[in-house]
């Protein structure tokens, strides 16, 4: 048996809002499964998925408001500069630019309209 993939589950304030932001600044596909029992929202990026959902709460709390340090998802992909102009020409919002880390990966971090950090990198030989 062998794990294929996985997916970054999001529950948010305003589902519309957050798919919006996804579509037009990180260049996201939206698929609307919101006449189901368990309404969610997916959204792909070429092998990426994030998924949306509802949250019953009037706010929503990233790692790092709960923990003090931390990303809510780190993506791993190629080409990271090419990735980081679109989000920047895309106006997203770029919170570390690409920069090697002290653990030998290459990556950038945003951050979306839900105040989640959200990290694109890959690991460096």
């Amino acid at each position: 048996m062998k794990l294929l993939a996985s997916n970054c589950v999001f529950p948010t304030r305003d589902i519309h809002k957050t798919d919006e932001h996804y579509v037009e600044k990180l260049g996201s596909r939206r698929v609307d499964y919101l006449g189901v029992k368990e309404q969610h929202i997916c959204l792909y990026r070429d092998g990426g998925e994030f998924i949306l959902t509802q949250a019953g709460c009037q706010r929503v709390f990233p790692n790092r408001e709960i923990y003090g340090y931390g990303e809510d998802a780190y993506v791993i992909t190629e080409s990271q500069q090419e990735l980081q102009n679109e989000f920047e020409k895309n106006r997203g919002k770029i919170i570390q630019r690409l920069h090697k880390t002290d653990y030998h990966n290459q990556e950038f971090t945003t951050k979306d309209i839900d105040g989640r950090w959200i990290c694109f990198g890959i690991k460096q030989a």
